[in-house]
């Protein structure tokens, strides 16, 4: 992941106050990844 797409989703996810910047900063690319999809990208079945 480039850095400026990490930086993106850093701060959705620290907008959206689910993680401090503590948390976020020891996180892996993956972990920014996931929870970036966790709680950002609609599935299909969120829309059912």
């Amino acid at each position: 992941m480039s850095q400026i797409e990490r930086n993106y989703k850093v701060e959705h996810l620290l907008d959206k106050h689910k993680f401090d910047e503590k948390e976020i900063v020891s996180m892996s690319d993956e972990q920014i990844e996931y929870f970036h999809w966790l709680y950002f990208e609609e599935s299909v079945y969120d829309l059912m």
